[in-house]
């Protein structure tokens, strides 16, 4: 069986259809299930480089904990300020020399554009851990995995997306992922805060969605409901951002409102979109949302790495 993942980069989502998106799932099944022993042997003698401009915390050790996973090294940048970027060294020699120490390349950085740029120069696969405010594709990935482990499928699920879904990039590529899927979505926001409309066109070609400012509408039908911080990095002026933080807070009363069966989902970090007395809850998700995603990033290493799969 061919691999089409074997030595690919992965830039954006909308690379992707329903047919890549079961391979992967059906790869990260496989991973969990596999004897310790056995996973090691997917990267052993490979190594993982790294390249984060801007901070992370579940990215960055969710793929070193993946490849370490699977037998291999990983090495890196978690620092611009730390690098030969100070110094005035451009993102494609960066890119270059990572590429002459590794198999397999993640960048963060907070260009759009930075990740096709990169992959264009570097001679390994590499993947996009997040360009500007563009895309995040490994979080779109363990955002419907997550789906269809924890609601057992995806088609004819009822998903809200509430917060920042102008700057927040894991909105996008969760909504050119969607696009694969019949769902019903929602999309809640700040006036000011709503989908950037120079990516509607490409987003409506794929999925049909409703937009509002109301979060307690319609939340007893609510499948998904998908919960997003308000970007403070991103804004230009503080005061724009005062005005809309805190517009959305999941707590006690708002769960009383959800469906019996609804989960909560969150890219993290949070700030205090979420109540911490929501994380006892059956409804929290976001948790081992985080937790799949190191086994998610696990199988596309593997099977970027190894060229019949596994």
């Amino acid at each position: 069986m061919s691999n089409s993942f074997f030595q690919k980069d992965i830039v954006s989502i909308r690379d992707f259809n329903k047919e890549k998106f079961d391979t992967i799932f059906d790869a990260t099944d496989k991973i969990i299930s596999m004897n310790p022993n056995e996973r090691r042997e997917l990267g052993r003698g490979k190594t993982l480089g790294y390249l984060f401009f801007e901070p992370s915390t579940r990215t960055r050790l969710s793929f070193e904990a993946a490849m370490a996973s699977l037998g291999g090294t990983y090495i890196g940048i978690a620092d611009a300020s730390s690098s030969s970027a100070k110094k005035g060294e451009s993102l494609a020699d960066t890119v270059k020399i990572m590429s002459l120490y590794s198999d397999v390349l993640v960048l963060r950085h907070p260009l759009d554009g930075s990740s096709r740029f990169a992959a264009e120069v570097s001679t390994k696969p590499l993947i996009n851990a997040g360009s500007g405010t563009e895309e995040h594709p490994t979080q779109a990935i363990l955002d419907l995995y997550t789906m269809r482990k924890e609601k057992k499928k995806i088609d004819g699920l009822k998903i809200a997306i509430v917060g920042d879904l102008k700057y927040g990039r894991t909105v996008y590529s969760l909504l050119y992922a969607l696009g694969n899927y019949k769902v019903d979505v929602h999309l809640i926001s700040p006036q000011a805060l709503k989908i950037r409309t120079d990516s509607t066109y490409e987003i409506k070609k794929r999925l049909s969605y409703t937009e509002s400012t109301n979060l307690e509408e319609n939340l007893d039908e609510f499948d998904v409901i998908y919960v997003t911080r308000i970007q403070k990095e991103r804004f230009a002026d503080a005061e724009e951002y005062n005005k809309v933080k805190g517009s959305y807070k999941i707590g006690p009363e708002i769960i009383k409102k959800m469906k019996e069966d609804a989960i909560i989902m969150h890219p993290l970090p949070r700030v205090d979109e979420i109540s911490p007395e929501v994380d006892s809850t059956k409804h929290a998700k976001y948790f081992k949302q985080a937790e799949y995603g190191k086994d998610t990033r696990a199988a596309l290493l593997a099977l970027i790495l190894n060229e019949k799969g596994f």
